[in-house]
């Protein structure tokens, strides 16, 4: 029976990798995975000679000596253990997204381009990319890297160029996520976790994620593609910014920020804070929708249809909730495999044939390779199973170093593949970027940025 259910999601890991050649959206196979990997546990819990409890991170002693009814009230009790943890990560993300959406109902983003005065292609690049680093470890890397190309739009008119910032872009944004616990999914699912705090997280993360985004952009702005200055655009002068659109942006960002200082001084899980935050830029959205000068940023026909609404309410009508399920499809199937000890094996498997690399990041060894290893996965399949399978695989305490390179390596290792990352995907999607452009002219740049912070990562661990 474990050799079907691990039949069954390498199917379904398939079918998520391969999703823009097979036309079906990642979130359907992730589902059906999730589902039938359950279904057959549940059907064949008296054939399997172990169990894995989560909550305690050992083996159950004697699982297989249990009679049915034990076995189905630990199957019913891991199940709803990993939906809760799952739903921590799922309510943080929505109450995310919402504030980012409210931000946009106001057109805050629109302040951001104010910034921006200089034509000279290689300013506006070193701009966008510590834009890119800064707006990511913030409101997530998704989200900064269509926020970015979306202004980038406005001000670069060649799209030849324009690919260009958008390829930096995404680097830069996959290493500003990777030092914040709110900056990539994965990250936050380490943090929500329980395996890195925000302070240990900075400290051992935020050099080698700068060195990642500095050298490629560095390496970069000596390219001929960013050589000279941009041609000058019209500006769109018949939309005028919402006298809100610089106070919503700031106190969005600032309610996304105060999140991991509201754990830090209650210990209360993390989406606790995120709600608090969402309600309170729900406050000020609905007190200001009410003015009639919040609406002067869109055209007269989104106008209308804005009055009609709560600007809370259409916000929510925004959000990724593909996304929102794909995740609790995907994080839920790989809780089935962790469940019956396939992980905790393939760890011990794993680390038994690897060679070790430099220091040991712990007493037990875990090979740096290791970790490498699953940051160059993450360019060819999603980080987020990954870094899920990792949490069901090693059980070393918080804080422990291993945890902060499988953050540097997962968030900042999909940016050698432009499918390697959610911002990758998205900058594709809005600038039709070639799969074979980005390996020739963007891989490379990317990969010396995670070859130098992970060196960097390496050498800021032992100062800890």
């Amino acid at each position: 029976m474990e050799t079907i259910i691990i039949l069954v999601f390498v199917l379904g890991y398939l079918a998520i990798t391969v999703e823009h050649s097979i036309k079906i959206d990642k979130l359907i196979p992730a589902l059906v995975m999730m589902a039938i990997c359950w279904a057959l546990i549940s059907l064949g819990i008296d054939s399997f000679p172990q169990w894995f409890d989560s909550s305690n991170h050992g083996l159950v002693d004697g699982f297989a000596d249990l009679g049915h009814e034990s076995k189905m009230h630990w199957m019913e009790e891991t199940l709803l253990h990993h939906l809760g943890k799952t739903a921590e990560i799922l309510v943080f993300l929505l109450g995310a997204m919402t504030i980012v959406e409210i931000i946009d109902y106001f057109d805050g983003f629109s302040t951001i381009k104010g910034f921006i005065k200089t034509k000279s292609k290689r300013k506006v690049l070193w701009i966008f990319a510590i834009l890119a680093f800064i707006l990511s470890a913030i409101i997530d890397n998704l989200t900064a890297t269509i926020v970015l190309i979306s202004i980038l739009q406005k001000i670069v008119k060649d799209r030849d160029v324009r690919i260009w910032y958008a390829g930096l872009i995404i680097i830069a944004a996959n290493a500003g996520g990777a030092w914040s616990p709110i900056g990539d999914v994965t990250t936050t699912m380490l943090w929500i976790g329980k395996k890195v705090t925000t302070g240990h997280l900075i400290g051992y993360l935020f050099i080698p994620s700068l060195l990642c985004m500095l050298v490629p952009t560095f390496i970069a702005s000596y390219l001929p593609a960013f050589k000279g200055d941009l041609e000058k655009v019209q500006e769109d002068s018949d939309k005028p910014k919402s006298k809100f659109s610089s106070t919503m942006l700031y106190l969005g960002l600032g309610g996304i920020i105060s999140v991991p200082i509201f754990k830090t001084i209650t210990h209360l899980p993390p989406y606790v804070g995120m709600m608090l935050a969402l309600g309170v830029v729900a406050i000020f959205a609905e007190i200001y929708s009410n003015s009639k000068f919040s609406m002067s940023s869109h055209d007269s026909e989104e106008s209308d249809a804005h009055a009609n609404h709560s600007p809370v309410h259409h916000s929510l009508s925004k959000i990724e909730l593909p996304s929102i399920l794909f995740f609790l499809g995907i994080l839920m199937a790989v809780a089935a495999l962790e469940s019956l000890g396939i992980l905790f094996g393939f760890a011990g498997t794993l680390q038994d044939n690897t060679p070790m690399l430099g220091t040991e990041l712990h007493t037990e060894g875990v090979s740096d390779l290791v970790v490498l290893l699953l940051g160059v996965g993450s360019a060819v399949i999603d980080n987020v199973p990954l870094v899920a399978a990792s949490l069901g695989m090693f059980t070393e305490p918080i804080d422990d170093q291993l945890w902060h390179f499988i953050a540097f390596s997962a968030g900042t290792g999909g940016s050698m593949l432009i499918i390697g990352s959610a911002a990758g995907v998205v900058a594709m999607g809005m600038e039709k970027i070639d799969f074979f452009w980005y390996i020739k002219k963007i891989s490379w740049l990317a990969f010396v940025g995670f070859v130098v912070g992970a060196v960097a990562f390496m050498f800021t661990r032992t100062l800890f």
